[in-house]
């Protein structure tokens, strides 16, 4: 099995501000952004993230073979109720997903 972790160059997450997350996807070349980019839909990310489909925002950078997706924050960044101060293990959720 293999997990899109596995077929990118590296997929990273971090704050975008108090309120929002930015999980960038680095893919190797043209077919595997092409790959990756049908495998990230909307409804995908709405499901992995448990958060509505509008409030996903896709930045598509075709050239550079790089795919951003910003999201809400579960909890506002450093509210107590904050488990990661800097968004960092937020991209694990997309490493690990099994891809067919």
């Amino acid at each position: 099995m293999k997990t899109l972790g596995d077929i990118t160059r590296k997929i990273r997450s971090k704050n975008s501000g108090p309120f929002s997350l930015t999980i960038d996807v680095f893919c190797f070349d043209q077919y595997g952004y092409d790959k990756v980019r049908k495998i990230l839909t909307p409804e995908k990310i709405s499901e992995l993230y448990k958060i509505s489909q509008d409030e996903i925002k896709k930045f598509l950078i075709p050239k550079l073979h790089i795919i951003k997706i910003t999201i809400p924050r579960p909890e506002i960044q450093g509210s107590s109720f904050d488990r990661d101060l800097h968004g960092a293990s937020f991209s694990i959720i997309l490493e690990e997903l099994v891809i067919h």
